[in-house]
């Protein structure tokens, strides 16, 4: 019955990227794109949050909040998640090469549908189809600006150049938010978490003026607070009672997630974060049909930062004495002890001179995302991309800003009580720093926050100080041989 619901909701979500407008034969014959799938750009968000597409991982495994410990002889995979780690990556490593890539198909493939319906503007059917487009556009280019800086400004699929040049980060920054403050008031107003609404329009125009000092060197702090003012005015969202129903394996209908992208184990794959943090027994506590891979694990810092007591830290993690779903303490064979995960990684590099348990059971594991009884190598859970607990972050964060320390506590404290994470007061920037990172753990965040905040080059566990140069990633070297301008 969940296959076929969520299935349902597939097909529809392909109908309402284009506003469940009927393309008819005379708007696709206007286009040169060859009749293209709606759902098509949609489904590239999918492949954003595995290693297909790497956005996920890039903005994660650079952070100060999670590694992929090479385990002996696993996780090496020719050193690519290492060097995300350490900031030590070239412009010829899987996720520059890959994020690039899906990025700017999700560009192409909405400007396609673009093309096809700009002669037929005018009518409100087919404007509110193009303020779709254009804000799901929006989307992909905000991403590819945030991670790659100077980027071709490509707004056309028919018109675009052969050999674009890349635009300025202030002109990408400009366009985006002159088009989409023309696009978001067309927008609907409603919860379809799959939809693009107004309330996924204001929360991206809230995420370009927060880093807004970034992009261009001027700060719109101003902005970003009113944008977060209009997500909160239009009463559609709220937070939930609990910190797991977010990421729970059905959270269609929870009120706090605001744009969030579809999975679903059969029919829309490609969220496999359990099978990538999960011990090779942990099958065995969740009843699942796949054997985990024992990969990435929180930082012992991080994990740290949850004060006792806080649901998030019990909740969404995985330490001590791991248990069957009978309640019966697993044991692994090859360490030759009871399965006891512990917070500390004694190095990135688990070998010679690491004992067997240290290699297999070291670093507090990750179950934010639910992991239903049964689960196999694909989740259920749909990922939320924009959600109500950061646009109140993202609130008291301007407000400190704008106004000191103290300014944000009442947004924080929603938060921190929601958790019983302990008093709010006189919250400053480094306490908002240190919250979002609780709070908003695993969900692609991270990285902006640090170099939004001057600290994406400090030094952390296992990662020496790193340069300015690192806040952006290299234009791969296989798009700068096949269009010198990009080497310009």
């Amino acid at each position: 019955m969940k296959k076929h619901f969520k299935s349902i909701i597939l097909a529809c979500t392909i109908l309402t990227v284009a506003a469940c407008t009927k393309f008819d034969d005379k708007i696709y014959d206007a286009s040169a794109a060859n009749k293209p799938d709606p759902g098509v750009v949609y489904a590239e968000l999918r492949d954003l949050i595995d290693d297909n597409g790497w956005w996920f991982w890039a903005q994660e495994v650079t952070s100060d909040e999670i590694a992929f410990p090479i385990r002996g002889n696993d996780w090496n995979d020719g050193g690519k998640w290492r060097v995300l780690h350490q900031h030590q990556w070239t412009n010829d490593v899987d996720a520059v090469n890959s994020m690039w890539s899906h990025l700017y198909d999700g560009v192409r493939e909405s400007n396609k549908l673009i093309d096809g319906l700009l002669p037929s503007a005018g009518n409100p059917e087919i404007d509110l189809s193009i303020a779709k487009l254009k804000t799901l556009r929006a989307l992909f280019l905000y991403m590819l600006m945030d991670n790659y800086g100077d980027v071709p400004l490509i707004t056309s699929f028919t018109q675009a150049p052969e050999f674009p040049y890349k635009a300025t980060r202030k002109e990408v920054y400009e366009f985006l938010v002159n088009d989409l403050k023309s696009a978001v008031p067309l927008l609907p107003i409603n919860t379809n978490k799959f939809a693009v609404n107004r309330g996924m329009g204001y929360t991206l125009l809230a995420k370009l003026y927060l880093n807004a000092q970034v992009y261009t060197g001027t700060a719109a702090y101003v902005q970003a607070e009113a944008m977060c003012d209009s997500v909160i005015q239009l009463g559609v969202y709220s937070l939930d009672n609990t910190v797991t129903a977010p990421f729970a394996a059905n959270n269609v209908s929870v009120p706090e997630n605001i744009f969030t992208i579809l999975f679903d184990q059969f029919d829309a794959q490609g969220f496999r974060i359990h099978m990538r943090t999960l011990h090779y027994l942990s099958d065995k506590t969740f009843g699942m049909k796949v054997g985990p891979w024992n990969g990435f694990a929180a930082l012992e810092s991080h994990y740290n930062s949850y004060a006792t007591g806080d649901k998030r830290k019990s909740e969404w993690f995985m330490v001590g004495q791991q248990y069957d779903k009978n309640n019966v303490k697993l044991f692994d064979e090859t360490a030759g002890e009871d399965l006891v995960l512990t917070p500390n990684i004694p190095a990135l590099v688990l070998g010679s001179g690491n004992t067997s348990a240290e290699i297999r059971m070291s670093g507090a594991r990750v179950k934010k995302y639910e992991i239903e009884e049964g689960a196999l190598e694909n989740l259920n859970n749909d990922f939320p991309l924009f959600r109500y607990a950061d646009v109140l972050l993202m609130k008291a964060e301007c407000a400190v800003r704008n106004g000191g320390a103290g300014a944000g506590d009442t947004w924080v404290k929603l938060i921190r009580d929601r958790a019983s994470a302990g008093p709010t007061s006189g919250f400053g920037l480094d306490e908002i720093l240190a919250e979002r990172g609780r709070e908003l753990f695993c969900e692609g965040h991270r990285r902006q926050d640090l170099i939004r905040f001057g600290k994406f080059g400090n030094a952390w566990w296992e990662k020496p100080a790193s340069g300015s140069e690192r806040t952006i990633f290299p234009i791969p070297q296989w798009a700068i041989d096949a269009n010198p301008n990009l080497g310009l």
